[in-house]
């Protein structure tokens, strides 16, 4: 199925033609807006008791490129780098760091570990030194370090084998990862998860005195606080009901911060799930869910019809969430292994995916909207939107537009920043998109580690494009034969 490029979309009228003829109803603006021209993305945003010099934020992303050890390399400090560079005054996390070695998405991620403490240190000096070079001060930047345990998707070793950690056997996701469901040593007990969160909270010591200023709590994307919020199939004190299914990530913040006053605590949140799809060459195509109803297993998603969002319980997890003192809520969707579509719009799927059921559009403008919604329910809540990349040229301008209207409180930036790292600057102080560095959604930077070869962007980035591992990347792709469901 093709879908017109947005890259073909050459004024702002075509675009919103295009909008149109898709029935999205999305704010957009006549041209890019700088500070001085009263930009409403150069607004100061308060963070709980930090203030953030502007809207912009900068999205965790793994470049699967830190050593075995989990201390970085120089292709980890020159990402930070250039997320200090690029204007936005909200680093979320830069990248999701294990809380311990066997909760690694790959052999090669950041560990936020004793041994690791100089490493941390060095990722968050690359960003705040960057920052301070180009901007003058750091003053008004916030860094944060994402923590994570990858649950499901454990790839710890060098051998890049699945080594799953799960909350309970799911029906379809067992089968698809090739879990044997009567295997209960993969299923964490609850007396195990009592020493993950003892991990969390040393991790979080770490952070704090290194001088990061907040962490962020990850449970988003499939991965294991994401998949407890959906245990309604687990038993004990920690599955079951939403109090139970919550348990875990909110006592992981109690215990943050109780014991490290000083640190403040956010939380990307997945604000809803779809079931898991079909990989393969085709056009992606759930898998079938008929004898999971009601679906039990889904987080912000419709139990008589998993294909459908239901926001009760995420709302109320973020009102919740705001109770405990989070600074912030970073709202994103699904999990890039199951359901890539929803969570990362792309008119070209990574190699572990599908061709996409819908014009990539709107899942860009269904993502926006449940960030708004959200937002509407819970205004006391400081909220991050996700999804924009795939808006490409237009981005700024839906952007500051949906800012404007109060939609939202801050624009999340992942992959375009990749490519284009200082977007924030150029369009606050330029009002302009530099078109050659404009993500086109290659999905390169997924395919890459997905493959065992560091992420970057390969297509757009010239460091990247000269390194040997593009050539290699592009033979991959050449020689890949779809793999089926």
């Amino acid at each position: 199925m093709k879908y017109e490029k947005i890259a073909q979309l050459k004024t702002v009228e075509q675009f919103r033609l295009r909008l149109q003829t898709l029935g999205i109803a999305l704010p957009c603006d006549d041209e890019i807006l700088t500070a001085a021209a009263g930009s409403p993305l150069a607004d100061t945003l308060a963070w709980g008791p930090l203030k953030a010099g502007n809207r912009w934020t900068i999205h965790p992303m793994e470049g699967w490129d830190a050593n075995h050890d989990g201390t970085p390399t120089e292709l980890t400090i020159r990402r930070w780098r250039n997320f200090g560079l690029s204007g936005a005054k909200m680093i979320w996390g830069g990248e999701a760091a294990a809380v311990q070695p066997d909760g690694r998405a790959n052999p090669r991620q950041t560990m936020a570990i004793d041994s690791n403490i100089a490493g941390l240190a060095q990722l968050r000096e690359a960003a705040a030194a960057a920052h301070q070079e180009s901007f003058g001060s750091a003053d008004d930047l916030i860094i944060g370090l994402q923590l994570t345990h990858s649950g499901r998707f454990c790839r710890p070793l060098p051998d890049h084998q699945l080594r799953p950690r799960i909350a309970y056997h799911h029906p379809l996701l067992d089968a698809k990862f090739h879990i044997a469901a009567g295997d209960d040593t993969v299923v964490w007990s609850d007396e195990e998860l009592e020493g993950l969160i003892d991990s969390y909270v040393n991790a979080a010591r770490l952070a704090r005195e290194v001088g990061y200023q907040f962490v962020d709590v990850k449970a988003c994307h499939g991965y294991l606080l994401h998949e407890f919020l959906g245990a309604r199939l687990r038993t004990g004190k920690f599955g079951g009901d939403f109090a139970g299914r919550t348990r875990l990530l909110k006592t992981i913040i109690q215990r943050i911060k109780s014991e490290l006053p000083g640190l403040e605590v956010g939380v990307r949140l997945s604000a809803f799930d779809f079931v898991p799809y079909q990989q393969g060459d085709a056009v992606g195509e759930p898998m079938d869910f008929t004898d999971c109803l009601p679906y039990r297993c889904g987080f912000g998603s419709n139990p008589n019809n998993p294909l459908e969002i239901d926001l009760a319980e995420p709302i109320q997890l973020i009102r919740e969430l705001g109770e405990l003192g989070v600074i912030g809520v970073n709202i994103t969707c699904g999990s890039p292994y199951y359901n890539p579509h929803i969570q990362r719009p792309a008119i070209f799927p990574p190699s572990d995916g599908y061709q996409p059921p819908e014009d990539p559009l709107i899942g860009v403008a269904r993502m926006i909207d449940v960030a708004r919604r959200c937002k509407a329910a819970a205004p006391d809540v400081t909220m991050v939107a996700t999804g924009f990349t795939y808006l490409q040229d237009y981005l700024p301008h839906v952007a500051q537009a949906i800012v404007r209207a109060g939609w939202i409180d801050s624009v999340g930036l992942g992959r375009m920043v990749l490519s284009f790292p200082e977007l924030p600057a150029a369009t606050l102080q330029e009002g302009e998109m530099k078109r050659k560095k404009v993500c086109r959604t290659f999905s390169d930077c997924t395919t890459a580690p997905r493959n065992g070869i560091v992420s970057g962007c390969y297509p757009l980035d010239p460091f990247y494009k000269e390194m040997d591992e593009a050539k290699q990347l592009r033979d991959l792709k050449k020689s890949q034969v779809p793999t089926g469901a």
